[in-house]
């Protein structure tokens, strides 16, 4: 019977372990990274800041030591945001092996760095066996067993299927892919366009203006995916215009919350206080680094970055998003 450990208690990660203790052939360890938080899980068991009303059940163990999480596991899945993940890692790899599979959740990009997760995963961590577990996944659903559907990725195709059968089950079904960057890629940029659907939102766009936000928005995923060494077909799945769309139109989204709440007038610093983080507000600044540095073609990605790091009025950007000159579709 594995014994999985889940890093990071976060709604993801406290998702994640709830579903993982569904299945009987599996045992579930949650480290709680924050004492603070931590320490109320522990006692509760109950994430209430960001998944009220859900109980862990007492077969995971919660755990505020990463020896007691850590050792001897079977398999880490890794919930850290990007921000904070090369700092927390720091303390865990005296529980690493070399053989160690080592499972990210985590959507977004390092700033600065452009590293992806499991590159730093892989630098701080010095494992090998690296996979990433991204889709339409909010973990208000998951935790609550809605049906849902994820794609876990990686080249190492033993690893993978390793991923579909531990981590799947009767209400969390699991697809394989080999294009690890293609994936983590699309996990990252659809925040990006998340904020952009919250600012259409909170203009009062209407649904013909996200329809066409989220079709020309996966162009410039897709653009900037192969660009990047993904595969052109990874964002047409679950990984891109899958999550995509859950992330552009659910109420759960962060990420549109976002940009919905700076269209309706808030200050970013404001909108970001709270115990959930927006990946997407850093990955906009690295992705449009990185657009500018390739000369890459990505107005909808440059608008959102324009809007939260040069405080253009989103109306403002729209407007100019919409007077460029007419072109062919292809």
């Amino acid at each position: 019977m594995p014994e999985i450990a889940v890093i990071g208690a976060g709604g993801w990660g406290t998702a994640v372990a709830v579903t993982l203790a569904q299945k009987p052939d599996v045992r579930v360890r949650l480290l709680c990274t924050q004492e603070a938080s931590g320490r109320e899980i522990l006692a509760k068991r109950e994430n209430v800041p960001q998944l009220p009303g859900v109980r862990i059940p007492d077969t995971v163990t919660i755990t505020l030591s990463p020896e007691e999480a850590l050792t001897g596991a079977d398999g880490w899945l890794v919930a850290i945001p990007t921000a904070y993940l090369r700092t927390a890692l720091a303390r865990f790899r005296p529980f690493t092996r070399p053989d160690l599979p080592v499972i990210s959740l985590t959507k977004g990009i390092e700033v600065d760095t452009f590293r992806r997760p499991t590159e730093i995963l892989s630098e701080m961590l010095g494992v090998k066996r690296l996979c990433v577990l991204s889709g339409p996944s909010h973990a208000e659903e998951v935790a609550r067993g809605q049906p849902t559907s994820v794609v876990a990725a990686s080249p190492d195709a033993e690893l993978a299927a390793w991923v579909q059968r531990h981590v799947g089950g009767e209400r969390l079904r699991v697809y394989t892919n080999a294009d690890l960057i293609g994936v983590e890629l699309a996990g990252a940029l659809k925040n990006v366009l998340g904020i952009a659907a919250g600012l259409c939102d909170g203009l009062n766009f209407g649904d013909n203006t996200k329809s066409a936000l989220l079709t020309r928005g996966l162009v410039e995923m897709q653009r900037f995916g192969v660009t990047h060494g993904a595969s052109p077909e990874t964002f047409f799945g679950l990984a891109g215009v899958g999550d995509l769309i859950t992330t552009c139109f659910s109420p759960h989204g962060r990420n549109r919350r976002v940009g919905e709440r700076i269209a309706r007038g808030e200050k970013l610093d404001e909108v970001l206080r709270g115990p959930m983080v927006a990946e997407g507000v850093l990955t906009a600044r690295s992705v449009y680094e990185r657009v500018t540095r390739a000369g890459l073609y990505a107005p909808i990605l440059t608008a959102v970055y324009r809007v939260l790091y040069e405080g253009r009025p989103p109306l403002e950007v729209a407007s100019e998003l919409l007077d460029r000159p007419q072109k062919g579709e292809q």
